[in-house]
């Protein structure tokens, strides 16, 4: 039986490592690869609120960074013999991954114990650790 597997990545260390550890270990189930751009990322000056162009400008840099996530995300994969699809979403990363999950008959998740803006010491940073208490699925994190 072939499982439905959805690997978030962010371009951090140990994203990748949680699609290197999908596509050795699962190679034979279908991978997704999520990457999720997030609007609260985007900064302007001050309290003023974003213009369309603010907004329009964060979107066109966060694409291209997306691109470039996903680039590395299609070349580790075919580094190992391994296909996988690409999907890029826009909001909260840790809802934007249940959500998937749980309209794309996910099977199973399993992404990187942290993402690229935490190094901390703790052993989960947020969206793994939200991510485990609310999916409906399985998720493997990858230390």
């Amino acid at each position: 039986m072939v499982r439905q597997l959805l690997v978030p990545v962010d371009g951090s260390q140990k994203s990748l490592e949680g699609l290197e550890y999908a596509v050795t270990t699962y190679s034979d189930d279908e991978i997704t690869v999520l990457s999720v751009m997030t609007p609260h990322d985007a900064r302007n000056d001050g309290d003023q609120p974003f213009s369309q162009t603010d907004f329009e400008n964060w979107y066109d840099k966060a694409q291209e960074e997306t691109d470039d996530i996903l680039a590395e995300a299609r070349e580790l994969a075919s580094d190992h013999g391994a296909e996988i699809t690409t999907e890029v979403d826009v909001g909260e990363p840790w809802r934007a991954i249940i959500e998937y999950a749980e309209e794309n008959d996910i099977d199973h998740i399993i992404m990187g114990s942290h993402g690229r803006d935490d190094d901390s010491p703790l052993p989960l940073g947020s969206v793994a650790e939200t991510v485990m208490r609310r999916s409906p699925v399985l998720v493997s994190i990858v230390r």
